[in-house]
């Protein structure tokens, strides 16, 4: 594949890679929050599906993106096809009219069709969605690494990600629960499509405007003849990537934690604070302590190194949330506050890793490269996202599972019974200790670039000057 051009006024990583890049993201997590947050309560307490039904159907697409993830990774690795655009925005263009559309069907509100409608919609939302995401979000996150090779950049250019991923979850899951939850706390699903249509349109956008500023200047060695891809071989390559299951294994104990306590979360609002619409500031509280980190995050990875930083940063949370399970958390506004201060807590361990996750895997996919010759973006970041998005659809599936057993009812809607309402208060508490100390032990033991590590490798790989 033919290099693409670099025009000549951006040769160096600059403010509009930034705003470019993080408008990516922005984009993306238009539609991933309004699927990931909203998604299971549109299908449980609106469109009338049973948590165990649902939960199945879940578990059943998590075979979906087992095929359809590492699959166009390794089709954008194997192609040697001269993209205009460059091949990762070539997909994200054509991807965005997919996620656009398909984000509508996910919140078709006909809670009135036969059961088997619903289940039908359901299942073919959420796969015509979950393909449409992987052609944008795969792309955009080997994006990272085709924009510079210098890891200072990268930090920077995986906070501006972030940056951008916290203004989609200010405006996506912190506003819409003022006005998708009626005077009773119950959700009126109606309002989902016209907030998939609006949000929809403001992230197409947004992904364009990433295709057309984008500079991809990391281009990768040419080979004598196009490898096919094998979806094995890649499994196994990734695999055996120590530096890339370090990186996987925090974001999947993040999501698994968040993620499995999303419905439960939303739950706790409605029937134990009875106050739904506040519900959207929980993601808020944590993403909020991570810009206290982005005006000095180059220089603490410059001095520290990111998998030390990020390591402190996780030991930090597990602190946070085991004060979460044992500390009073009363049903009323004092408890809210109480729960909020200790989400603000667990944001600033957890804000470190926020910034420079994406950073730690672009990281990996130099280790593969370092470690075997092949660069294998694709491959190695679709198997990243694919790990993460079982962990996403799983998650809720696990925490609605255990939601039934300590006595969840989602005919009930916002009217569940005392002692459940207060396990759901316990159950958010363990989510989070769990997510935590996955987090910690995966950077602690398993991610092995560090700081010295890290300057070694760029040394060799790019020839910089020790």
């Amino acid at each position: 594949m033919a290099a693409t051009t670099v025009p000549k006024n951006r040769e160096r990583v600059g403010f509009i890679d930034y705003v470019s890049y993080a408008a990516g993201d922005f984009g993306c997590n238009m539609a991933f929050t309004l699927a990931g947050s909203y998604f299971t309560l549109f299908f449980t307490q609106f469109m009338g599906i049973s948590s165990l039904t649902f939960a199945g159907i879940m578990v059943f697409l998590k075979i979906w993106d087992a095929v359809n993830d590492p699959l166009i990774g390794g089709i954008m690795d194997s192609t040697r096809r001269e993209y205009k655009r460059g091949k990762f925005r070539t997909f994200m263009f054509y991807g965005s009219f997919l996620l656009f559309l398909s984000g509508l069907l996910c919140f078709l509100p006909v809670p009135g069709a036969p059961d088997i409608a619903k289940v039908i919609l359901c299942i073919v939302g959420y796969m015509l969605y979950d393909c449409a995401y992987t052609l944008v979000n795969v792309p955009y996150g080997s994006l990272l690494a085709a924009i510079t090779p210098e890891p200072g950049e990268r930090t920077t250019l995986s906070a501006a990600r972030q940056a951008g991923s916290f203004l989609a979850t200010l405006i996506a899951g912190s506003l819409l629960p003022l006005i998708i939850y009626d005077a009773n706390n119950n959700l009126m699903g109606e309002r989902l499509f016209m907030a998939a249509l609006i949000l929809g349109v403001i992230g197409f956008i947004a992904i364009q405007f990433t295709c057309a500023t984008t500079v991809e200047r990391v281009q990768p060695k040419e080979t004598a003849a196009q490898e096919k891809f094998n979806y094995f071989k890649a499994l196994g390559n990734f695999l055996h990537n120590r530096a890339a299951i370090g990186a996987t294994l925090p974001a999947v104990g993040m999501f698994l934690g968040t993620y499995g306590v999303t419905t439960a979360t939303q739950v706790l609002f409605q029937s134990y604070f009875h106050n739904a619409a506040l519900s959207g500031f929980a993601t808020l509280c944590m993403q909020v302590p991570m810009f206290l980190f982005m005006p000095f995050m180059h220089k603490i990875v410059d001095r520290f190194g990111k998998k030390e930083s990020c390591t402190v940063g996780a030991a930090f949370t597990v602190l946070v949330a085991v004060l979460m399970l044992v500390l009073p958390i009363s049903p009323d506004t004092n408890g809210i506050i109480v729960f909020y201060v200790l989400l603000i807590l667990n944001g600033v361990g957890l804000g470190m890793f926020m910034c420079c996750m994406y950073a730690l895997i672009a990281d990996a996919i130099d280790y593969n490269e370092w470690k075997t010759g092949r660069r294998d973006e694709g491959t190695t970041y679709s198997l990243y996202v694919f790990f993460r998005k079982l962990t996403n659809g799983l998650a809720p599936s696990l925490g609605l599972v255990v939601m039934v057993a300590l006595g969840y009812n989602e005919a009930l809607g916002a009217a569940q019974p005392a002692d459940v309402a207060l396990s759901m208060r316990y159950m958010v508490a363990g989510g989070y200790l769990l997510s935590a100390l996955i987090e910690f032990l995966s950077l602690k033991f398993v991610y092995n670039i560090d700081k010295k590590t890290l300057a070694t490798m760029e040394v060799d790989l790019h020839h910089i000057e020790r």
